[in-house]
């Protein structure tokens, strides 16, 4: 009976142990590092900005290359404001392409949009003497009804990369962590624009706990491998000609972060801000950016 108890004990234990261990090796796949989106029509830095890659070892910068948006008449995808090229990274800088897509882009099939997209960027990087590439991001806030064709076209997307073994990523909503995971190498959890900017007097709608917490559960048995993004912008608006300003405490940052490590450790490996302009640096101490992008 004794050996009975101990058996059952110790099966246990090895399902507790091997549980946690899954948990905490989601991630694992991906590189440490710090990382930085940039989401400007030009790539031109100031000296700040430089100064900030540096300290801060920056070794990804997650570039926003162009929008997909639907054409006037409504009938086809087609790209928008397309980035320019006044500077260059130091060569140690990993760029990543990361393209926008409308979510009603998705709300049909479109042929060939894989291809077309997979080829603007490449010939991007050729005509800007972009090297050592190999990686491409797709940000969609896809929802139910655009799931099963953003899917497919990150299937189409994949097949295209699999031939320059180039890797995959999108970015996730954490509204999305209900859902299916996507065809994908890896996500980019998007804790930002959280709130219902409906109710901004209730709630800061770029980041508040309350709205982070339910989904926090779900990050355990994610089972996409997952880097995090955090916010570090300001919101303007004029809402009944009164200006608005929305601007997240470093404190409330540094909450979810430590919620979400909690949950999911793993996490701490690939932190991304978002994104790179020297008034969100200055918005900041150094001494926080040193807390969110702790690992």
């Amino acid at each position: 009976m004794r050996g009975e108890r101990f058996a059952i004990v110790f099966c246990l234990l090895t399902l507790l142990i091997t549980g946690c261990g899954k948990q905490n090796s989601q991630d694992m796949s991906l590189e440490q590092c710090n990382s930085v989106y940039y989401w400007r029509t030009d790539l031109s830095l100031d000296s700040t900005e430089k100064a900030f890659l540096s300290q801060y070892h920056i070794k990804k910068l997650y570039c926003r290359y162009f929008d997909v948006v639907m054409n006037d008449d409504a009938t086809e995808p087609s790209p928008n404001a397309t980035i320019s090229f006044s500077d260059t990274l130091p060569t140690d800088i990993e760029i990543i392409p990361t393209i926008y897509i409308t979510e009603d882009c998705m709300h049909k099939p479109h042929k060939d949009l894989a291809k077309k997209i997979v080829d603007r960027v490449l010939q991007m990087n050729e005509t800007n003497d972009i090297n050592h590439v190999r990686e491409i991001q797709i940000d969609c806030d896809y929802t139910s009804r655009s799931r099963k064709n953003y899917y497919q076209f990150l299937e189409e997307i994949n097949s295209q990369l699999s031939a320059i073994q180039f890797e995959l990523s999108t970015t996730i909503r954490l509204h999305q962590l209900s859902m299916p995971a996507p065809p994908v190498d890896y996500g980019v959890l998007m804790v930002y624009n959280t709130g219902d900017p409906r109710k901004w007097q209730e709630r800061n709608p770029i980041l508040d706990y309350r709205d982070v917490y339910p989904y926090l559960s779900q990050l355990g048995k994610y089972p996409l491998p997952l880097a995090t993004a955090y916010p570090v912008y300001q919101w303007i608006r004029n809402i009944q000609n009164v200006r608005v300003e929305h601007t997240v405490e470093a404190g409330e940052i540094l909450k979810v972060k430590k919620a979400m490590e909690k949950e999911r450790p793993s996490l701490s490996r690939s932190i991304i801000t978002y994104h790179l302009e020297t008034d969100n640096i200055n918005r900041y101490k150094p001494e926080t950016y040193e807390e969110i992008y702790r690992h």
